[in-house]
């Protein structure tokens, strides 16, 4: 599990520059940002916050997203 102080410091990396970049939390495996609605998998407690693979899930409902995410290769 992703402790509460690191989700509260974590932002999309895509949009900080530009808006806030608020992620939510979903199911406990995936952060969504609020702004972009890139989706960033949580892999064994670790948030994989690289713009390629908020990209990869960008098209993809919430309702749709695995869960657990896939492994990252």
């Amino acid at each position: 599990m992703v402790s509460q102080e690191l989700l509260d410091i974590l932002r999309c990396p895509s949009c900080v520059r530009s808006t806030e970049g608020l992620l939510d939390l979903y199911q406990d495996c995936w952060l969504i940002c609020q702004d972009c609605g890139r989706k960033y998998p949580i892999v064994e407690d670790i948030p994989v916050m690289l713009i390629e693979e908020g990209d990869k899930w960008i098209q993809t409902s919430r309702e749709q997203l695995p869960v657990p995410p896939p492994e990252i290769k």
